[in-house]
This record gives structure tokens, C-alpha cells and sequence, in this order.
């Protein structure tokens, strides 16, 4: 015994334990735990809750506790690969927390993720999500496609299905197939696609890609559109703002073209135009 290589000093008096503690509360019926006096670790006595639906009670709790999120992300394949595209503005309801949330992923050169819901769930699944994929391609000898990195993170999710992640992404790349578009959520699932847009400035970048897009465009003008899209959105979307990041993914791997602040496109796209003095003075004096 190990107890047995540990010396001994003299006279030494073992320690006595008291255990009163942990004595198991009666219940009285109804639900009433019994009054132990003056004890002070004994459990306080309370009354249960009387809740007819605990499934409805247990769904509006949550709903009263979880936070208005708000942001823009959005994706499209093309000829040339696909285009990806967020803001980077991050709010806790109403209150503006950051401008300069990086909400595109790098997952590994030839794949990115972006990030819509709760920002520390969609940052460590995609952290996991690259580790996973990393192993893969050590066991492997060759890349993870598109398609098995979506069903991977979607297997993930799903696992956790009803334990509160917030989750709302989409994993695009290029592998030996070519360019993939998936959708993936907390809840599990998965779709594939050619144009996806997470969010709550989603509907309004929506309007815009519906309206331009195009499948024989150029790697420009697919940056632009994806532009155009994510400035409209934090237009009309509180939420949304920041800085709007272009990505390209192509057989070469990912690579960022820009990002611009969403005031100055707004000057870029809606220039302020000068009034003429003559014109002022006929308003002025007409007025």
C-alpha cells in the first residue's frame, strides 16, 4: 500500500471528519424541504415552481435571455472561384462593441469560414474546424475537400444540437473539384450552393446579389458586387458596419483584395455633389 512508504510521526492523532453536511433532506409532499432549524448547512427551504409546460417555459426563458446579434456575411461562386465578403462590426443588442471583428477565417490556405451568431462559439468551432482538417491532410496525404470539412463541422454542431451554440457559417474553398459553397448551423444543417448571405443586414445583400450577379464575371467585378452588397447592408442595417473585406479563393488558395470602410464607399458611390452659389441665393432668397 502507498500509505505504508509514508512516515510516521509519534503520537499523531487521526482527523475526524464531520459528515453532518452532506445528511440527505426529507421531502415533505409538495415539494417542501424540511425546516432543519438553526443548521446552517442544511438547504434553505423553498418551493417549487409550479410550471404546467416546462417545454414552453424553458424556450421563452431562453428567448428573454439571448442577446440581439447582428451582422453581414455573404459568399458566391463564380467562373474564377468564389468571393467572400463581411463587415466587422460586433454588438452586444444594442451597443456597438467593436468595428474591427475579423469574421472571415482562415481555415487553411485553399478555405475560409465566415462567422455570423455569437463570435466566441463560430471563432473555436473554426479554430477546431482547421485543426481537424490539418490531421486529415497528415493522415491523408491530401487536402480536405470542401464538402468534408462542411460535413465535418455540421457532424460537430449537430452533436451539440440544443445546448445554445449560435452558429450560422459558411465554408468555402477550393479542392480537387473546384470551388464549394456550403451553409452550416448550430442546429446541424447543412446546404449546398452558389450564393449564401448570414445575417441580419442578410435580406438587403441579398437585393443586391440577386439583382448583379452573374457567372461568367470577372475576379473585379465579383469583388465589386461583394462590395456593393456588404455597403448596402450596414446601410440599412444597424447592426453592420466597419470595415467591408473582400476574400478570393481560387486554385492558387485564398487571397484578401480589399478592405474598405463602409463611410468612404458610401462617398464612393453616392458622391456629394456642389451646389452652385447662384443656385443657393435663389433658394435662400426664395425662401
Amino acid at each position: 500500500m502507498v500509505s505504508s512508504l509514508l512516515p510516521r510521526r509519534p503520537n499523531s492523532r487521526m482527523m475526524e471528519l464531520h459528515l453532518t453536511g452532506f445528511e440527505s433532506c426529507p421531502l415533505f409532499p409538495g415539494g417542501v424541504v424540511a425546516d432543519h432549524g438553526e443548521n446552517p448547512l442544511a438547504a434553505a427551504s423553498f418551493q417549487l415552481p409550479a410550471c404546467s409546460d416546462f417545454d414552453g417555459f424553458q424556450k421563452d426563458a431562453i428567448q428573454m435571455m439571448k442577446p440581439a446579434k447582428g451582422t453581414t456575411t455573404l459568399a458566391f461562386v463564380f467562373k474564377e472561384g468564389v468571393i467572400v465578403a463581411s463587415d466587422s462590426r460586433a454588438t452586444m443588442g444594442g451597443y456597438i462593441s467593436s468595428q474591427s471583428v475579423k469574421k472571415i477565417v482562415e481555415i487553411n490556405p485553399h478555405m475560409l469560414g465566415t462567422i455570423a451568431g455569437g463570435a466566441a462559439d463560430c471563432q473555436f468551432w473554426h479554430r477546431n474546424l482547421g485543426i481537424k482538417c490539418r490531421l486529415h491532410e497528415l493522415a491523408n496525404k491530401r487536402r480536405i475537400s470542401v464538402t468534408g470539412a462542411s460535413k465535418l463541422l455540421a457532424n460537430i454542431l449537430y452533436s451539440y444540437k440544443g445546448m445554445g451554440l449560435s452558429v450560422g457559417t459558411m465554408i468555402a474553398g477550393w479542392d480537387e473539384k473546384g470551388p464549394g459553397l456550403y451553409y452550416v448551423d448550430n442546429e446541424g444543417g447543412r446546404l449546398k450552393g452558389t450564393r449564401f448571405s448570414v445575417g441580419s443586414g442578410s435580406p438587403y445583400a441579398y437585393g443586391v446579389l440577386d439583382s448583379g450577379y452573374q457567372f461568367d464575371m470577372s475576379v473585379e467585378e465579383a469583388a465589386e458586387l461583394a462590395r456593393r452588397a456588404i455597403y448596402h447592408a450596414t446601410f440599412h442595417d444597424g447592426a453592420s458596419g466597419g470595415v467591408a473585406s473582400v476574400y478570393h479563393v481560387g486554385p492558387q488558395g485564398w487571397k484578401k483584395l480589399s478592405g474598405d470602410d463602409v463611410g468612404e464607399l458610401h462617398y464612393k458611390y453616392y458622391p456629394v455633389i456642389p451646389t452652385p452659389t447662384e443656385q443657393e441665393m435663389a433658394d435662400t432668397s426664395a425662401a
